[in-house]
């Protein structure tokens, strides 16, 4: 059993009816063929682009509007750029074709040639319009699944990195910074502060106002930090519950205690003469601080932990403080 023929739409531009009727009776014998006649040049573009033929048989010399100048409109316009144009021609003039392929026509053909011949290359000028058709909507379905695929990709991976309720970076995104900021520094020699911070008394915050405010608080304060962070490079992840942390690349004890005494500042801050901070009651914060300049035998755990120990210290001595870790060598915490 042969393939099924793709059907062929033929729009047909000729001034003459008796040319017109004849190819009716030809091309209408053929199940595959669908035919739509325009009599008139002037509104064949806007004919084609209604219909959407895949092949246009037109005549070169017609009044008003020549074949020539029909010719390089199919090709201005977008949707009809691509569709094959065979010229049925009178004359069979080596000048006029070229003139033909210049301007894009696909074929050339003197009127009115054999039937089999005719529908032979309709078929043939049709099928290749279809397979361009299919081709190019098949390469812009990838082209549009690729992209949204990408933006998927792009989403997903700031969806696994970032805080949902405040926007900062989660734990994930902290430990894969961590890491990546400790062998960079360990590379180049340079120091690495880390501050871990924590809301003071945020259970009895939340047992008062409910997990709403409790939730807006969070948020409130993570806005606070992330002002007081001036480099891009510098990155603030929520932790886990109400405390944060922040990682300062290229950053010594001096420049860590600055950042985090600000930052203790700003959230101090919000409560005072600050009505539009949203806060129901005035709110603190504690901040521990380790610096270190890491190498081969530097431990990145044994940092962390030291600023957590800095941060329960600030907690031990009366909150809304700053402290800083004991000095780190070879991954163990010295004395001061």
């Amino acid at each position: 059993m042969t393939e099924k023929q793709p059907q062929a739409r033929v729009m047909i531009v000729d001034d003459q009816p008796m040319v017109l009727e004849k190819l009716r009776l030809v091309l209408g014998a053929h199940s595959d063929i669908v035919l739509h006649v325009a009599s008139r040049a002037e509104e064949a573009v806007e004919a084609a682009r209604s219909f959407r033929p895949t092949v246009i048989l037109q005549d070169l010399i017609m009044p008003g509007i020549d074949g020539y100048e029909l010719l390089a409109r199919y090709r201005e316009a977008e949707e009809l750029a691509h569709v094959p144009v065979v010229i049925l021609s009178a004359h069979d003039d080596a000048v006029a074709k070229e003139r033909c392929f210049l301007l894009g026509a696909n074929d050339y053909l003197v009127k009115l040639p054999e039937t089999i011949e005719l529908v032979a290359r309709i078929r043939y000028h049709s099928g290749a319009c279809i397979s361009r058709t299919e081709r190019d909507q098949a390469f812009h379905l990838l082209m549009v699944s690729q992209r949204e695929l990408a933006a998927a990709n792009v989403l997903l991976a700031k969806l696994n990195g970032i805080d949902e309720l405040t926007g900062v970076g989660n734990r994930r995104s902290f430990d894969a910074a961590m890491a990546a900021e400790w062998s960079r520094a360990q590379r180049q020699s340079k120091p690495l502060s880390l501050v871990m911070c924590d809301i003071d008394l945020f259970k009895r915050y939340n047992d008062a106002f409910g997990h709403v405010a409790g939730d807006f608080c969070i948020k409130r304060i993570a806005a606070a930090l992330t002002e007081q962070l001036r480099r891009p490079s510098d990155k603030l992840s929520r932790y886990g519950g109400e405390e944060f942390a922040i990682i300062l690349p290229d950053t010594d004890q001096a420049g860590a205690l600055l950042v985090a005494e600000g930052c203790r500042m700003r959230v101090e801050g919000l409560a005072q003469g600050e009505s539009s901070s949203g806060l129901r009651s005035p709110v603190t914060m504690s901040f521990g601080v380790a610096s270190l300049s890491p190498t081969r035998d530097s431990d990145m755990t044994a940092m962390v932990e030291a600023a957590d120990a800095a941060l329960f210290e600030a907690k031990r001595s009366g909150r809304n403080a700053v402290r800083h870790a004991m000095e780190m060598r070879a991954g163990q915490r010295l004395n001061a």
